[in-house]
C-alpha cells in the first residue's frame, strides 16, 4: 500500500526545501539560510531523517571555520512522484523521485478527451507505473487551461485544447488511484518546476514564457509562483505587439496571436498546408515567405518579453516550448524589438533559453506535487 504523506513541523518542511533547491547541503549551511539555532535544526532534521527523506552522503569541509560539516541531499527510491502532462492528443508521464530526478518516462495517444473518459486512461497508466514504481505517494498533472479552486475543490474552469468546461479532473482522478493528486496549468507548473530545479533555482523572481502551438507566461514573484485570482496569469496570446497586422482569429489586429503561435507562422508564411517544421527549414534554406513570417514573430516576441520586463521587473527570463526555432531564426528580429520596447531603460535582461522536451512539463507535474505537499 502507498505510503502516505507525512505531517511535518515547519522547520523540517523548510530545510527539506533549502535540500530540494540546493541539491547538497550542509548542516551549518541549512540553519544559516534558515536562520535556525542548533537544537531546532537538530529537531527538524531528525523528522526529515526518521521519514526517509533525506540521507547522509560524508563530510565537506564548509565556510570559514575550516570545520567539516555532515551533508545532506535527498533520498532516492523512498519517496516517489507521478507527474502527468496532458495535450490535445497525448498524456505523457514522468515518475521521480523526491529530488526531482526522472526514473521512467512514458508517452500515449489521448483516446477520448471527455474527462471522464481520460480520467480513466490517465488512471490506468499510473496504475502501470505504479505496479514498478511503488513508492509513488502522490500525483501532478498538469494541462493547458485555467485551474482555481472552488471551495477547496481544484476545478479545471476552462481548457480549450481539451474542450473542458469546470471539470473537477483531480477528484476524478483521485477517485481512481486512492493517489492525492494536484492539478495545475502546465505553463505555470513548468514555472514552478524551473524556479526549483531549473534555470530559476533559489532565485526570488523570474518570468517564464513559452512559445508554441499557444503562448504562455509563468511568474515568480517573491519566490512564489504567482496564479492571477482566476487561475489566468499569464494569458499573453491577445497583448497587442504590433500595430496593424492580421486577424487574430477573434477580431484582434497585431496582437501576439497575430504573429506568434506555430500555426499562425505556417499561415502567415503563405505556405498552408506545411508543417511547422517544414516552415523552419523552409526559412532555413532562404525562403523569403517563411523568412518574413519569423521575422514578423520575431518582433512581437521581442515586444512579449519587453512587456514581461517592464510589468514583473524579474532577475531573469525562461524562454522555451516547441516554438524555440523563432528565437534561433529571428534573434536579431527580437533584440532589436525587446531593446526598442524597453526603452529608455537599457539594463541587460538575463534571458535563459531551455531546449523544449514534453518529457520536462510531465516532471513538472511531479515537481509541482512536490510544492504542494511542502505547502508551497
Amino acid at each position: 500500500m502507498t505510503e502516505a504523506w507525512p505531517a511535518m513541523p515547519e522547520g523540517s518542511r523548510l530545510a527539506l526545501r533549502e535540500i530540494l533547491i540546493h541539491g547538497v547541503l550542509s548542516r551549518a549551511e541549512i540553519a544559516r539560510s534558515l536562520g535556525l539555532s542548533r537544537a531546532s535544526l537538530t529537531r527538524a532534521m531528525r523528522t526529515l531523517v526518521a521519514n526517509r527523506m533525506v540521507v547522509e552522503i560524508g563530510t565537506d569541509v564548509r565556510g570559514a571555520t575550516g570545520r567539516p560539516s555532515e551533508l545532506l541531499q535527498t533520498s532516492a527510491g523512498e519517496w516517489e512522484f507521478l507527474g502527468v502532462k496532458l495535450t490535445k492528443d497525448r498524456v505523457y508521464a514522468a515518475v521521480t523521485d523526491l529530488g526531482g530526478r526522472v526514473l521512467a518516462l512514458h508517452e500515449e495517444a489521448i483516446v477520448s478527451p471527455a474527462p471522464e473518459d481520460l480520467a480513466d486512461q490517465v488512471a490506468g497508466v499510473a496504475d502501470r507505473l505504479r505496479a514498478v514504481h511503488p513508492a509513488i505517494c502522490a500525483t501532478g498533472v498538469s494541462l493547458p487551461g485555467d485551474v482555481v479552486s472552488r471551495g477547496g475543490v481544484s476545478i479545471v474552469a476552462s481548457s480549450q485544447f481539451l474542450g473542458w468546461q469546470d471539470v473537477p479532473f483531480a477528484d476524478l482522478l483521485r477517485e481512481r488511484t486512492g493517489l492525492t493528486v494536484f492539478t495545475a496549468n502546465d505553463v505555470h507548473a513548468l514555472t514552478a518546476k524551473e524556479h526549483w530545479l531549473g534555470a530559476g533555482a533559489g532565485r526570488r523572481s523570474m518570468v517564464l514564457v513559452t512559445v508554441g502551438e499557444g503562448l504562455g507566461l509563468g511568474l515568480i514573484a517573491n519566490g512564489q509562483v504567482s496564479t492571477g485570482a482566476h487561475g489566468r496569469l499569464g494569458r499573453i496570446g491577445h497583448l497587442p505587439v504590433l500595430g496593424g497586422g492580421p486577424d487574430c482569429g477573434i477580431g484582434h489586429a497585431g496582437c501576439a496571436s497575430s504573429y506568434l503561435p506555430s500555426p499562425v507562422i505556417v499561415r502567415n508564411s503563405g505556405h498552408e498546408g506545411a508543417t511547422y517544421d517544414e516552415v523552419v527549414e523552409l526559412a532555413r534554406s532562404g525562403d523569403a515567405r517563411a523568412i518574413r513570417a519569423f521575422e514578423d514573430a520575431g518582433r512581437a516576441l521581442g515586444v512579449v518579453l519587453a512587456s514581461a520586463v517592464l510589468i514583473a521587473d524579474p532577475s531573469a527570463i525562461v524562454l522555451t516550448g516547441d516554438g524555440l526555432p523563432v528565437y534561433d531564426l529571428a534573434r536579431a528580429s527580437v533584440d532589436e524589438a525587446l531593446r526598442g520596447a524597453l526603452a529608455p531603460y537599457t539594463e541587460a535582461v538575463a534571458i535563459e533559453v531551455q531546449p523544449f522536451e514534453f518529457s520536462e512539463w510531465a516532471r513538472a507535474g511531479a515537481v509541482f506535487a512536490i510544492r504542494r505537499l511542502l505547502g508551497e
